[in-house]
């Protein structure tokens, strides 16, 4: 009976080593203290999702570049953009179609009450467009055309010859060609001749979007229109696209386009002129980012992108790089 109780107490005592032995002790350096804990890496978290966008022509070839070089620092981002004019963008954003709505004009007052949160990004410009083969294209270039001529051929239609218009005895009547949709550059355009205008002002015969709108004027060589200037010049050539050619704006009314007027001539003179403000604004505007509240997430992230690496891309693209105020202004309303 002895010997069986003392096996048992063995017994015991190997079962309380074994256990013993299986917890680890802390690890202490050469002086016995024990070492830092190792510190775990916050993990970056790569943004993932679609991110649909709709609305202006102006910058849809803007967005595209900016999606595609965007993805390539982000392959799980996948983009959905449309163009359909800032007035489908402005309502596809807050009816919850797209997330990001693409905007050529100002945002109104309604608008923002219904949630419309806006940040500029870029911006370019309108112009009056004409076909090359114009009856009195040589003097409409030399002189230019007045505010005012704009207005009664756009909109009071009291001028409705090119004679009429460019001083001359011409006696072909002038076809006006405008937007169908929603639009800034129709909006833009409007305001350029008198701030009251809206889109609705304009007369003429109504073509769908920017490559409509150019076409239209391209085909008929009595026809007058305006388009957004990155549809209005060849990005590889820099120069005017075939068969269209741009108005001047004579803009101190002395019958003449001056020396510091004339700047239409290539693509890249013109967004000097944008930037420097030779070319006045109205037609230049900014154009928009426009989300329904402010935006998070993957959208957030895109627009902090084109406010800041993505800037490097504007020039190339046609497009005139804001002041850094604006910017400035841009980033600090979606942190």
């Amino acid at each position: 009976m002895k010997i069986k109780s003392i096996l048992i107490l063995l017994i015991l005592l190997s079962i309380i080593t074994a256990f013993s032995g299986c917890v680890n002790e802390p690890k202490t350096d050469s002086s016995g203290e024990q070492p830092d804990a190792p510190r775990q890496e916050n993990k970056v978290i790569e943004p993932e999702g679609t991110i649909r966008v709709s609305g202006a022509f102006a910058l849809y070839p803007m967005m595209l570049k900016w999606s595609e070089e965007y993805t390539k620092l982000h392959p799980k981002v996948k983009f959905d953009i449309s163009a359909g004019g800032a007035g489908k963008g402005m309502a596809d954003t807050l009816g919850g179609l797209v997330d990001i709505g693409m905007l050529s004009r100002e945002i109104t007052q309604a608008e923002e009450e219904k949630g419309a949160y806006w940040i500029a990004i870029t911006k370019d410009a309108v112009v009056p467009t004409a076909n090359t083969k114009n009856p009195v294209f040589a003097q409409l270039k030399a002189n230019g055309l007045k505010r005012d001529v704009f207005e009664k051929i756009f909109v009071n239609e009291t001028i409705k010859t090119w004679g009429q218009a460019a001083g001359t005895g011409a006696t072909e009547k002038i076809n006006v060609y405008t937007r169908s949709d929603s639009a800034g550059a129709a909006e833009t355009w409007a305001k350029y001749m008198n701030q009251k205008y809206k889109q609705e002002a304009l007369k003429g015969v109504g073509v769908n979007g920017d490559p409509g709108l150019l076409e239209a004027v391209k085909q008929d060589k009595l026809g007058i229109g305006f388009n957004n200037i990155v549809f209005v010049y060849d990005q590889n050539t820099r120069k005017k696209i075939d068969g269209i050619e741009v108005i001047p704006l004579d803009q101190n009314g002395n019958g003449k386009i001056d020396p510091d007027e004339n700047f239409y001539d290539t693509f890249d003179n013109m967004i000097e002129a944008v930037g420097t403000g030779k070319y006045p604004s109205p037609p230049a505007r900014d154009l928009f980012h426009v989300t329904k509240g402010k935006p998070t997430g993957i959208v957030q992230d895109f627009i902090k992108w084109t406010l800041t690496d993505g800037q490097k891309y504007i020039p190339e693209s046609g497009y005139i790089v804001l002041p850094q105020d604006k910017i400035n202004e841009g980033l600090k309303k979606i942190e």
